[in-house]
């Protein structure tokens, strides 16, 4: 499950309604909750955060949290 599905399923809502609200099909919200290859777009993240009733920075700083910067050759 990626970090979308996990919080999607943290916050018990419903794919379908998400789906209605956003125009955002249930198929490519499975894919988005399911496969860890699929990209998200910013257009995506912000229509799911305004289904969810969720302010997008909320969303996006809990979906990147693991994603930092390479550290540069020869710094540490």
């Amino acid at each position: 499950m990626t970090e979308l599905g996990l919080y999607l399923t943290k916050k018990s809502v419903n794919k379908a309604e998400i789906s209605r609200r956003t125009g955002i099909s249930k198929a490519r919200l499975t894919q988005l909750s399911n496969n860890k290859s699929t990209k998200l777009t910013v257009d995506e993240l912000y229509k799911i955060a305004l289904s969810i009733n969720v302010d997008p920075c909320e969303l996006l700083s809990a979906l990147g949290k693991h994603i930092s910067l390479p550290t540069p050759s020869g710094q540490q």
